[in-house]
């Protein structure tokens, strides 16, 4: 008998992926000069793209020059050249998968030692304790702002369509800006976009108009959505069940179900209220509820590593599943799944007691595989965490400097050293 696993599913925009098993979005810190792909990402996706998923996500493309989650980021704006993209375009699908880009704005959560604008829908900063340095401190975004931001989201999605991608994925979880809207512990406005649920989702709603309204009725839109923030007074199951149904109507194919912020990094299985505490699957008890009012159907990711367990997810009524860490040690997963054979390593979990700190180096420790995959090398998951968090450091500095020279060569002296 065939796995559920296997078994194609279609999408509204007439789209069929080829079997229920996605690479999540992870960011890969690979941009090369002028923010652009290069070799290295057209070789890590060659690399998925023959392990028999059936659709890839990128990780986050940014889709304002002047805002990006590190130095590192790939931008796809009205300036960027369309032929690199149309190459990891090519790589993403060579596989015969399918290959959405994920599209983003960090909002506030920019690093302190970046230029550009720090931005969010209120003042409010990014809470880590003695690690709150580490974030810019936000600016209230103006009505202009954030009709520009709007604006953006559609011709990044638009061109992602022109360069060949099968679809976007807009990232409104994880504490990134259409999150930070979302959330009413960040979002203290009290104009349209504040108070009620229904304004705070009123920018996402908005982005969803524009990117449906630029690309054409096959192509693929997606959202990523926190099933909750995992913070106390902030962005909750009730909420996400009530967002997925205003999208309904909107031509979204697909909602993706994770969780979690940099505050409360329950991405990485170590939320700040302990509320997920699961080895595997850490949200499925959330989408299980919010499975049975869905009328999208929904792809869950956070921690999936074992073949039993991504059939668990799919017997709660999920229609994809969704893995990031799994793929990263192991490209080829799906296809080991398909012949009945698991994963032949993992990679251990960061355990410190500083939970913004171990979610820093877990990060680092996936992106150090990926770094590796991209190199043409196999992953080697025993790496120690601090030495790929000191390596990624290191590396970030590096790349700090070639974004300065680029923006400035680029967008002028004033967006370098622009107060934020």
């Amino acid at each position: 008998m065939t796995s559920e696993l296997f078994s194609p599913l279609p999408l509204r925009s007439g789209q069929v992926l080829n079997n229920r098993i996605a690479k999540a979005a992870m960011e890969e810190n690979m941009a090369g000069d002028g923010q652009l792909p290069d070799q290295r990402l057209l070789t890590l996706y060659r690399r998925w793209a023959a392990g028999g998923t059936g659709l890839l996500i990128t990780g986050n493309v940014m889709v304002h020059a002047e805002a990006l989650t590190g130095p590192g980021g790939v931008v796809l704006d009205e300036n960027a050249p369309l032929k690199p993209f149309t190459e990891w375009a090519k790589a993403g699908k060579s596989g015969g998968g399918a290959l959405w880009m994920q599209i983003n704005h960090p909002g506030r959560q920019v690093a302190s030692d970046m230029p550009g604008v720090v931005w969010g829908p209120s003042d409010v900063g990014v809470d880590l304790g003695r690690h709150s340095g580490r974030f810019g401190r936000p600016a209230a975004m103006t009505p202009a702002q954030i009709e520009a931001t709007v604006t953006r989201f559609a011709v990044t999605a638009h061109r992602a369509e022109k360069a060949g991608f099968d679809g976007v994925e807009i990232h409104a979880a994880h504490g990134y800006l259409l999150s930070q809207f979302l959330s009413p512990l960040v979002n203290k406005r009290t104009d349209q976009w504040g108070g009620s649920l229904e304004n705070r989702a009123r920018m996402l709603l908005d982005v969803v108009r524009a990117v449906r309204a630029a690309v054409s009725p096959s192509f693929a839109v997606a959202v990523k959505l926190n099933s909750a923030d995992f913070q106390r007074g902030g962005f909750d199951a009730d909420d996400a069940r009530q967002v997925i149904e205003t999208l309904e109507p909107l031509g979204v194919d697909l909602v993706e179900l994770s969780g979690g912020s940099y505050e409360s990094p329950a991405m990485t299985g170590r939320s700040a209220d302990a509320r997920t505490q699961a080895r595997e699957a850490y949200f499925l008890d959330l989408a299980k509820d919010l499975v049975r009012t869905s009328p999208l159907p929904l792809m869950l990711t956070g921690g999936i590593t074992r073949r039993d367990t991504a059939e668990r997810v799919l017997d709660s009524g999920v229609a994809v599943v969704g893995m990031g860490t799994a793929l990263a040690v192991t490209p080829d997963l799906p296809d080991r799944w398909k012949s009945h054979r698991e994963a032949d390593r993992q990679m251990a979990p960061v355990t410190w007691s500083d939970k913004a700190l171990a979610s820093a180096a877990g990060m680092a420790q996936v992106r150090h595989q990926m770094g590796r995959l991209s190199r043409g090398s196999d992953p080697w998951p025993r790496i120690h965490p601090v030495y790929t968090l000191l390596s990624e450091q290191w590396k970030q500095r590096g790349a700090l400097r070639r974004y300065r020279a680029w923006l400035s060569a680029t967008r002028g002296a004033e967006a370098v050293n622009r107060p934020v």
